[in-house]
């Protein structure tokens, strides 16, 4: 016997039509909600910022690849990790199968992480991903974009991380902790990186900030949530359920 509420068919069909409507005004302030992020002034970015990548060391342009836009994420992976974060590793997860849209419509995806590119590549074969993967390392890139704290952040006991100033470091559970471990790191160094997203435009030479999002502002990039809101459980967690993907029993 079911414990959920259950009904006819039709009962069932007149539910589905009523919450059919409630999810087309959801879509239509989704799309003027992507109107406004459009509709964002743009900062001109000055600083030369460095990356090492597979084919070299290149500057923030040379990752447009001939496109006008770019998609970076924020990748947790810090300099002292021995793995990349597996909340970050649930989302790239995803990168592999529409990073070849993305570029073939005028705009590239890159993972950006302080990791040194020795590392990065390592664990790109580790999870067989192929998507751009550069190293930030020595740069202020993370920094200034808000997902990485600064020695300064540190002596001080707070930094800001979506767009407000966050305890430092951030109270913890024992999954979280274990989390850290399984990063090959401990709390304090696995913290001081932080999951983002950023977007820059490129124009007449010049390349512009356009957007960042951090936190739950990254909800619609995890693949799998999606999938699990329209499950009948939902997303049916107790704490930190997900792991690598070749860490699951039977992988």
């Amino acid at each position: 016997m079911a414990k959920h509420r259950t009904a006819t068919r039709e009962e069932w069909l007149a539910a589905r039509i009523d919450l059919l409507k409630a999810e087309k005004e959801h879509t239509r302030r989704a799309d003027a909600l992507a109107q406004k992020r459009q509709e964002l002034p743009w900062v001109r970015i000055d600083k030369a910022y460095r990356f090492e990548t597979d084919e070299g060391s290149a500057g923030l342009p040379e990752l447009f690849r001939g496109r006008s836009q770019l998609l970076v994420y924020h990748f947790m992976f810090g300099p002292t990790f021995t793995a990349g974060c597996p909340s970050c590793s649930a989302i790239a997860d995803g990168f592999n199968g529409f990073a070849v849209h993305l570029a073939n419509h005028d705009v590239m995806l890159w993972a950006v992480s302080r990791a040194p590119l020795e590392k990065l590549q390592a664990y790109k074969r580790r999870m067989s991903w192929s998507f751009p993967w550069a190293s930030s390392l020595g740069s202020d890139f993370n920094q200034d974009f808000g997902v990485a704290s600064s020695e300064e952040d540190l002596r001080r006991g707070h930094a800001e991380y979506n767009y407000a100033p966050r305890a430092w470091p951030p109270k913890r559970t024992a999954g979280e902790t274990d989390i850290a471990k399984g990063a090959g790191t401990d709390w304090e160094a696995f913290t001081r990186e932080r999951p983002g997203m950023s977007v820059f435009a490129l124009e007449d030479g010049v390349v512009y900030h356009t957007y960042s999002a951090y936190a739950r502002g990254l909800d619609g990039l995890w693949g799998m949530y999606q999938w699990l809101d329209r499950a009948p459980k939902g997303r049916n967690e107790s704490g930190i359920w997900w792991r690598r993907h070749d860490e699951y029993e039977g992988s």
